[in-house]
């Protein structure tokens, strides 16, 4: 029987076989251990990280919360900052439409002023008199177009500090802009804080962890320097609007008490203008007597002046007769004597006579001139009495301004992103 062939390959020994048996074993039981200390650690890192993620996400939450209440408050005072400049805006609007209807009611009172003057530039003579009406009217007129001015300067001011001057409108915008930022932030927070691992709307970004641009002390200060702007426009629009209210009741009082000034002095003219006129007319009627009594005498004196002509003439005719009387009979006799006399007598009677016929003669054309005088004089009265009559009609058309009803001022709402908002701001 043939030998069996040896098989190729290196064999090991029995001691070698057991050692690799050991190895085994304890390479698997150093395995086993350091899977069991890899399993115990894997729990405790899982129980440490279960723990610390619910307590990051409360934590977080609570954050959120907080975070949003804060957002919330000042979403409220910039609310309630805004509502009051709007309220202010709208009540320096209406201050200022107040003015601008005192400033246009004293276009009548002007009117009223200027047509006075004019008119009493129409009368004559001796009655157009720098009086005291005339001081008070131009008085008058220069209150009013220094009124006009103040008026007009106060609603320039108002009017450049609502839009022009950007002081409410630009602390308005502002709060706006603040307002919306914070109703968009909180709408955020709030969505944020609903979010859980089981919505559908989480997903892994790039780059979330970038730093934000601002510090929470730098949003605190942009709010506060907000609101802090608003209030400080707001206690110079209401300083504005008691400067408008002020000037406008002065000013008010100061036209009514020299409207009261220059109406009494017209009264107080037309008293004295119509005592005038009534002496006058009693002066007229009196020389109008005293002419026709006059005027009477003279014909009495010329009719005495002409009887003593005659006597005058009977007397010379007598005479001249007796100087043909003959002989001795041409005597110086009583009877020659006598009508010698009453030539002498009769020549100075009629002397007398011419020259108090002259004198009433003169004093009656003085008296005639006189009367026409003081006719102009009494037309010119009377014209005069008509013009303030006129300027008294014109002055009834003055009455106090009022002031209008407050104009309805027109809102629009500012919402955010969902709709949630109380808040009314005026249309711009």
């Amino acid at each position: 029987m043939s030998a069996l062939p040896a098989k190729p390959g290196l064999r090991h020994s029995v001691s070698e076989s057991n050692g690799n048996n050991h190895q085994l074993s304890a390479t698997a039981q150093r395995e086993r251990l350091v899977s069991n200390v890899i399993r115990q650690e894997g729990r405790s890192l899982r129980s440490e990280t279960d723990c610390k993620t619910t307590w990051d996400e409360s934590d977080t939450c609570r954050r959120l919360r907080d975070r949003a209440w804060d957002v919330a408050r000042w979403k409220e005072e910039l609310e309630t900052c805004a509502q009051k400049v709007d309220e202010e805006m709208e009540a320096l609007t209406l201050s200022k439409e107040q003015t601008e209807h005192a400033l246009a009611a004293t276009a009548v009172p002007l009117e009223v002023g200027s047509e006075c003057l004019t008119l009493r530039d129409g009368r004559r003579g001796y009655e157009l008199a720098a009086d005291p009406v005339d001081e008070e009217l131009k008085r008058e007129v220069e209150l009013i177009e220094r009124m006009q001015q103040v008026l007009q300067q106060h609603v320039d001011k108002a009017f450049e500090h609502l839009w022009y001057g950007n002081v409410l409108q630009e602390a308005r915008h502002q709060l706006t802009a603040d307002l919306q930022n914070k109703m968009d932030a909180l709408d955020i927070d709030m969505s944020c804080l609903s979010l859980t691992i089981k919505s559908p709307q989480i997903s892994l970004k790039t780059n979330p962890t970038r730093v934000p641009s601002s510090t929470p002390q730098e949003w605190v200060q942009f709010s506060q320097y907000n609101v802090a702007r608003a209030q400080e426009a707001m206690q110079v629009s209401q300083l504005m609007r008691e400067d408008l209210s002020l000037t406008r009741t002065q000013l008010q009082n100061e036209l009514n008490a020299q409207r009261r000034a220059t109406e009494f002095a017209l009264r107080k003219r037309t008293h004295h203008e119509e005592q005038a006129r009534d002496e006058l007319e009693w002066q007229i009627g009196n020389t109008e007597d005293e002419m026709a009594e006059m005027e009477r005498d003279i014909h009495g004196l010329d009719a005495d002046l002409q009887g003593k002509m005659a006597s005058l003439k009977l007397a010379h005719t007598r005479l001249e007769n007796r100087t043909n009387r003959p002989g001795m009979d041409l005597c110086r006799d009583e009877v020659q004597h006598g009508l010698v006399n009453e030539v002498h007598q009769l020549e100075a009677t009629i002397v007398a006579l011419k020259q108090k016929l002259s004198e009433a003669q003169h004093s009656m054309q003085k008296m005639k001139r006189h009367h026409s005088h003081m006719l102009q004089d009494l037309s010119g009265k009377q014209e005069a009495l008509s013009l303030e009559q006129r300027s008294m009609n014109t002055r009834s058309r003055l009455a106090p301004p009022t002031c209008s009803e407050k104009a309805p001022v027109l809102l629009v709402p500012l919402t955010n992103s969902s709709g949630r908002s109380n808040l009314q701001l005026l249309a711009q």
